[in-house]
């Protein structure tokens, strides 16, 4: 498994943001959190990951750009290429001691994602993808599920919170879905989820309104492991929207016409 010069860098800075957390994980009690919004928290931990992970890659690649979900957008001196970080995914189950979070690490070139590194510090399972070279887990090459019947597959996606608007419309999504298939399961981390269909653990995946840093790591590993990654719209632009729908091939056209309402 040859891997480039970027990935390596982007999963020795993944996993050393992700030790980090792990020792904070172990102490979420004594954690110093502040609100940021209706459901929404950020930690000391999360910060200090995310600073981490910029010291480390802007070190290694000093004209690339920056997005993340603490930090905001700072442009490059090379205007084609940026990072895409989200330093902690599943911050509410991980203030809740739930071991299920990720570190979520993009890289962008001239608005198409190249590279994902997703990273699971709890389970210390490392997902990653470059464009056209497949998508791994550690030293295992990743595949999605070979599921062709709908009533056997088991769907992910992500409950709207703190009565967010978009509510109403993924509960009508479950009551067209549920009768359907053989169960939706709501693990609390978009990237993780992307990853797991990746690694035919679920056989699809949908969610509206998430973040660049949610989704950009996950939309090529899932990709490169042979899902069908869309818009929910099918003219929208997936980061642009933050409305994602994916699965296996066999299943995919089912799949969205049940959630589009088709």
């Amino acid at each position: 498994m040859a891997i480039s010069a970027n990935m390596n860098v982007m999963l020795k800075v993944a996993r050393k943001a992700g030790r980090a957390l792990a020792k904070d994980f172990r102490e979420v009690e004594n954690l110093q959190v502040s609100m940021k919004g209706a459901g929404d928290f950020v930690s000391r931990a999360d910060i200090n990951a995310e600073y981490i992970i910029k010291t480390e890659l802007m070190e290694a690649r000093p004209t690339y750009g920056w997005l993340a979900e603490e930090g905001g957008e700072e442009p490059g001196k090379d205007p084609t290429r940026r990072w895409i970080v989200d330093p902690l995914d599943g911050t509410t189950n991980f203030l809740h001691g739930l071991p299920h979070w990720a570190v979520s690490i993009a890289l962008e070139h001239k608005g198409q994602i190249v590279s994902g590194v997703v990273y699971d510090p709890s389970k210390d399972e490392a997902f990653f993808a470059e464009k056209g070279q497949g998508a791994w887990m550690n030293e295992s090459r990743l595949r999605v599920s070979g599921r062709d019947k709908m009533i056997e597959s088991i769907f992910a996606t992500g409950v709207p919170f703190g009565g967010r608007s978009d509510l109403p419309e993924t509960l009508q999504d479950l009551a067209r879905l549920m009768p359907a298939c053989a169960g939706v399961r709501r693990f609390g981390s978009a990237a993780l989820d992307m990853a797991y269909v990746a690694a035919g653990r679920y056989d699809g995946f949908w969610e509206r309104r998430l973040q660049p840093w949610d989704l950009a790591a996950g939309i090529i590993i899932a990709r490169e492991a042979g899902a069908l990654v869309e818009p929910l719209a099918k003219e929208g632009d997936i980061l642009e929207s933050g409305d994602v729908i994916c699965a296996n091939g066999a299943i995919f056209d089912r799949f969205a016409k049940v959630i589009r309402g088709a």
